[in-house]
């Protein structure tokens, strides 16, 4: 945990910026995706793990349900910290998605967007999920992925190689952000994905690709 953790605290004073000039903007019309298929309400209680710096959270919150944002790298909480200071009803704490401290069956939602993948168990990731869940209750989670279109493959390929890496050389974050192409071939694709969901008990467990499949969208229901 702590490898990715320090990654994470690294790049932190740029990752906002970054992550606009990488996505063209895009990381925040996916993130408004997860939001609407969550669907929070106001009185439910959610938990957006792997929070980074801020922004899923704060789109909840303003939902008016009752947010908590989690996440292990502190230099990025401090971040969320500061953009959700206005909300009332958000709040942050470190912590790590594999040990939840909430009790069984305590939140009505969960959110994730680019964590599941830096997960050391994403099995347990998803337990843990499915254990602090209330029934009924939801997760919506969101990330990079491997393409099966094996041209799409090679554009991810290339844009990583010669866009990210290159573009995150220039603030001498290089090796932080290569492992974005290694941890994508770690990471289990959507079929995989639903099974493993089924495995630790979501009844219901779809994924929908995105840009090609290069992102992906895992919609669950605890049922």
């Amino acid at each position: 945990m702590s490898t990715v953790a320090d990654l994470f605290n690294r790049i932190a004073p740029v990752y906002d910026n970054l992550n606009d000039a990488l996505s063209l903007g895009l990381h925040r019309v996916w993130k408004k995706m997860v939001y609407r298929w969550a669907a929070p309400q106001l009185g439910e209680v959610w938990l957006d793990l792997c929070c980074g710096s801020g922004d899923m959270a704060i789109l909840l919150a303003r939902s008016g349900a009752t947010v908590i944002g989690v996440d292990f790298a502190e230099c990025q909480l401090e971040l969320a910290r500061q953009k959700g200071k206005n909300l009332p009803n958000l709040t942050w704490e470190w912590g790590d998605v594999l040990y939840l401290r909430f009790p069984d069956a305590s939140v009505d939602g969960v959110t994730m967007t680019y964590g599941l993948r830096n997960l050391a168990d994403i099995k347990q990731g998803l337990q843990e999920i499915y254990r602090v869940l209330k029934t009924p209750g939801r997760a919506v989670i969101l990330d990079f992925h491997r393409p099966y279109d094996p041209g799409v493959a090679t554009f991810q390929k290339w844009y990583l190689r010669r866009i990210v890496v290159p573009t995150a050389q220039r603030l001498n974050l290089a090796r932080e952000y290569a492992y974005l192409e290694s941890s994508l071939e770690q990471f289990p694709q959507g079929q995989e994905q639903i099974q493993l969901a089924q495995e630790v008990g979501f009844a219901v467990s779809k994924h929908y690709p995105l840009l090609g499949g290069m992102m992906g969208i895992l919609s669950l229901q605890k049922i």
